[in-house]
């Protein structure tokens, strides 16, 4: 039987293990983002069917939405961004090569697809800036 005492530590820890995978999805985005901001990418764009001008769009969403993933604001609508990335990078990009990432398959980016729809659905969680705001809408956490 759970004592509440057992209860509110079973919520922090499933607060900041919230976080954790939060913030993992995060620094994985803002370091690819930071990437791209390398002209090489212009390349990789076009070699993948995409016009160069995404470069920095895609540069700025990946970066930006990643440190809004750590620091817990706008969770729900970068979740949705970062969803939208991955699926197409699944099904446009490297769909062809199987599902192993060791031969530049999609296994990486589907684990990465379950993680966004998790912070989707969960929000900003407890250890947010989002969770400090009052009257903050639902769907802007």
């Amino acid at each position: 039987m759970l004592t509440s005492k057992n209860t509110i530590q079973t919520n922090k820890l499933h607060e900041i293990t919230y976080w954790g995978i939060r913030a993992s999805v995060g620094v994985i985005f803002v370091a690819y983002g930071l990437q791209k901001f390398d002209p090489i990418w212009r390349q990789h764009l076009m070699g993948f069917g995409l016009p160069p001008e995404l470069q920095i769009p895609v540069a700025l969403a990946e970066t930006i939405g990643g440190i809004a993933l750590i620091i817990g604001v706008l969770t729900r609508i970068t979740g949705a961004i970062f969803s939208v990335i991955l699926v197409d990078a699944i099904f446009h990009i490297r769909w062809n090569n199987g599902f192993f990432i060791a031969q530049g398959g999609w296994d990486y980016d589907l684990a990465l697809v379950a993680m966004t729809l998790f912070i989707i659905v969960t929000g900003a969680g407890r250890i947010s800036i989002a969770s400090r705001l009052k009257k903050v809408p639902s769907f802007l956490q």
